[in-house]
């Protein structure tokens, strides 16, 4: 069950309208990394959890139903950044050159489609899809998917804290920053306990017999050079303590050369034949 409480989480009130903000602010509320995505991919993982251990749900279904406050705040403050704007007067306006460089910049469909209120989509208006959420069933991989998540999202959040001087915008922008502060804390808590439970590999139930162990750990050098040989990865015990790892400096193909063959005649390839011919010479080139 989910009730609507009135009040916001925080503030969400900006000095001063700004149209052009107002575009901006809509990646942080429907981009692939926005508000909404968050909300949607915790709530999924959640419902979808299964078994008798209750506190990765709750923690799952605590920080969904904040990022759906999260929306509100920052659905609440891209009207408040469209208060005002004189979008039925734009020749007049635009003939000051500030306000006629913002309202350039503005979303037209907030006018036209929104009436001065934010969309679910994000700053260029690609409307927001739910093949941006990912809930596989596998709280280890989602919860590393989520750290993905709140590291873009605050990312995305602190440049638009450098891209505006609204104090009122700022301060409601530090809170959400602060809050991925936490989320992305709380998931690698969640994540290193899980690595501690079974293993660091997802799925960690998949037998091992039925992979091929002799390059489980075995890094191959495909680029120019070999600095990737200085890493980590390339030497010393693995990170699941299951193997050892090392480096092929020049690794060799392992498969032969793929044949395949001609295809049926009615699903009318180029026939073999064809593919096969010699070019005939080249006519020599005159000026």
């Amino acid at each position: 069950m989910f009730y609507h409480v009135k009040e916001l989480q925080y503030h969400a009130k900006p000095e001063r309208p700004d149209p052009l903000f107002a575009k901006q602010l809509q990646e942080v509320l429907g981009g692939q990394f926005g508000e909404i995505s968050v909300a949607m991919q915790y709530l999924f993982q959640g419902w979808s959890v299964r078994g008798a251990n209750g506190k990765y749900k709750d923690l799952l279904m605590d920080t969904g139903t904040e990022e759906l406050a999260h929306i509100e705040m920052l659905a609440t403050m891209i009207a408040r950044l469209l208060d005002g704007a004189p979008v039925g007067d734009l020749e007049d306006a635009a003939k000051d050159p500030v306000l006629g460089a913002i309202l350039g910049g503005m979303n037209p469909q907030h006018a036209i489609v929104s009436g001065l209120g934010a969309m679910p989509a994000d700053s260029v208006g690609n409307r927001w899809t739910a093949d941006y959420i990912i809930a596989s069933g596998n709280l280890l991989a989602d919860f590393r998917a989520n750290l993905n998540a709140e590291s873009q999202g605050r990312l995305q959040v602190t440049r638009l804290y450098e891209m505006t001087n609204d104090r009122g915008v700022k301060d409601m922008l530090s809170w959400l920053i602060a809050r991925d502060t936490m989320h992305q804390n709380q998931w690698v808590a969640a994540i290193r306990e899980l690595e501690e439970k079974e293993n660091i590999v997802v799925p960690s139930t998949f037998p091992r017999s039925l992979e091929k162990q002799e390059v489980s750990y075995t890094l191959f050098n495909f680029s120019q050079g070999n600095e990737s040989a200085q890493g980590r990865w390339a030497r010393g015990p693995s990170m699941d303590g299951l193997g050892t790892f090392n480096y092929v400096a020049t690794p060799i193909p392992l498969g032969g050369k793929p044949h395949l063959e001609a295809a049926p005649p009615y699903i009318f390839d180029t026939p073999p034949a064809v593919l096969n011919a010699n070019m005939p010479p080249m006519p020599p080139h005159t000026c």
